[in-house]
């Protein structure tokens, strides 16, 4: 078996079966590798002097992590070591991929099972904002996606809901259910009376087209709030 040493700068094809990244996540799955492990197969392969993990923990400790990684534009990643606009481009694909299979046709997915399932979509699509976005997940009398929408922005503060737009794009998609979303920029999940006041308007107002309201989830990077958990729908 090679040195770390022996392995810098190979693709990560050419480890030791035992040491490759992308073995792993294959035996094991996704969520058996680290961050960093994560980032190596994507990247592929290291630069002279540093093989593709020992690259992946350095951009990810000057980054302060994936979403300081994943923030940056092109042209700041072109200063850091390593990462050039193709392996940046190569990364943000592959997060765009993770955001489309979640938005995929009701057909090709099947129904919500668990909160949780909301909660994942609601995350991958607005935990990392900078800025308040509502969102719906408009769902079919089995409780498949039929799609996301985002309805509306706001700032870093808030964003203003009109109860009577989510009903208009509700009948559009001839929902049965919703499950309504939004983000906390400040890092802080926990709903506001705000929040609060908006979610009973909001299944006040679906009820009226005999539309439920399953849930509201507020998200951040820290974590995430079900209203429905909390027995608030």
């Amino acid at each position: 078996m090679g040195t770390s040493d022996e392995r810098r700068s190979l693709p990560l094809g050419l480890w030791p079966a035992g040491e490759r990244p992308r073995e792993k996540l294959l035996k094991a799955g996704p969520k058996a590798l680290s961050d960093a492990e994560l980032l190596a197969v994507v990247l592929g392969s290291g630069i002279a002097g540093a093989d593709a993990i020992s690259l992946a923990r350095e951009l990810l400790v000057r980054t302060g992590g994936l979403a300081g990684l994943l923030e940056r534009g092109p042209r700041a990643a072109e200063g850091l070591k390593g990462l050039g606009p193709a392996r940046f481009a190569r990364l943000v694909a592959a997060v765009e991929l993770g955001r489309r299979y979640l938005e995929a046709p009701a057909e090709v997915r099947t129904e919500l099972k668990a909160p949780g399932d909301a909660v994942r979509l609601f995350r991958a699509q607005l935990a990392d904002l900078p800025h308040e976005v509502f969102g719906c997940l408009f769902l079919d009398t089995r409780h498949r996606v039929i799609c996301y929408e985002e309805l509306f922005r706001g700032t870093v503060d808030g964003a203003t809901v009109y109860p009577r737009e989510v009903v208009k794009r509700t009948l559009h998609h001839n929902a049965s259910a919703v499950i309504v979303g939004h983000n906390h920029p400040s890092g802080i999940a926990e709903p506001s009376e705000a929040d609060r006041t908006i979610t009973l308007k909001l299944a006040k107002a679906l009820a009226l087209v005999d539309v439920r309201l399953l849930d509201h989830v507020v998200v951040s990077r820290g974590g995430h709030v079900s209203l429905a958990e909390r027995g608030w729908i």
